[in-house]
């Protein structure tokens, strides 16, 4: 049996009495988009943060690509191949979208920032940020400043960065929110694609977008996984529909 490529034992996280998450475990096999889902204040970006690095867990452990990458900060994670968006926009909005594809280029090589010499002016860099930014169907607005995108377009951009470092491993933390109908089929789309090529970990409020893309769902409850399993196996799950799926779906009717 393959081994998975990220594999997630007995996570813990908890500030003085209240526990954000407890006990979470879970694999997520390569090329395969795993969900994680659940209410407001479950503990979903926590637990990001925690796979991302950004934060560091209380107990537990995270094995990315056969090693153990527990210690390991965000910068190491991301050298490593496991990069992640965020869910609230962070691209730099005064550089051009190449520019900001082409610095995450420049990161993965452990180069400094030459924010004082575009990096677009690097042919290497250049052309390995345009194909991350095609890949993302950005590469018309390469030349426009980040600023002047539109939010979905500003997700797409964070993605095609996630891109460029070189990851394996995207973690996209509600990619979805905020966009239009129109956006949101855009990136829908482009999930889609991206499984072929890379492993995506998504946390998504969307639940006709997590059905219609995930391999696996998982849902997390007051910082605890109360169901892992395919999206029809979940959809059915008597304690997920009661505790979370139910409302879900009856409000996006």
């Amino acid at each position: 049996m393959t081994a998975p490529l990220l594999s997630v034992r007995s996570l813990h996280k908890a500030y003085g009495a209240l526990t954000v998450t407890d006990d979470v475990s879970f694999d997520v096999a390569e090329n395969a988009l795993h969900a994680i889902i659940g209410p407001n204040g479950a503990g979903k970006t926590t637990l990001i943060h925690q796979l991302s690095g950004s934060l560091p867990s209380d107990a537990g452990s995270v094995h990315f690509s056969g090693r153990d990458i527990t210690r390991l900060g965000m910068v190491e994670r991301v050298q490593g191949g496991l990069a992640r968006s965020f869910q609230i926009t962070s691209v730099f909005e005064g550089f051009t979208v190449l520019e900001n594809a082409a610095m995450a280029v420049q990161a993965r090589s452990g180069s400094n920032f030459r924010f004082f010499a575009p990096v677009a002016r690097d042919r290497g860099l250049n052309d390995q940020a345009m194909a991350a930014l095609s890949r993302v169907r950005l590469d018309d607005r390469a030349d426009r400043l980040a600023g002047s995108l539109s939010h979905g377009e500003k997700r797409q951009l964070e993605i095609a960065i996630a891109l460029a470092t070189g990851a394996k491993l995207l973690l996209l933390d509600e990619p979805l929110a905020g966009t239009g109908h129109e956006e949101s089929a855009v990136l829908v789309e482009l999930m889609r694609e991206l499984k072929a090529t890379h492993t995506i970990v998504l946390i998504e409020h969307d639940m006709e977008a997590v059905f219609a893309l995930a391999d696996k769902v998982s849902v997390l409850v007051y910082g605890r996984l109360i169901a892992t399993g395919s999206a029809e196996e979940v959809r059915r799950d008597p304690e997920v529909r009661s505790a979370y799926l139910g409302e879900e779906e009856a409000a996006q009717c």
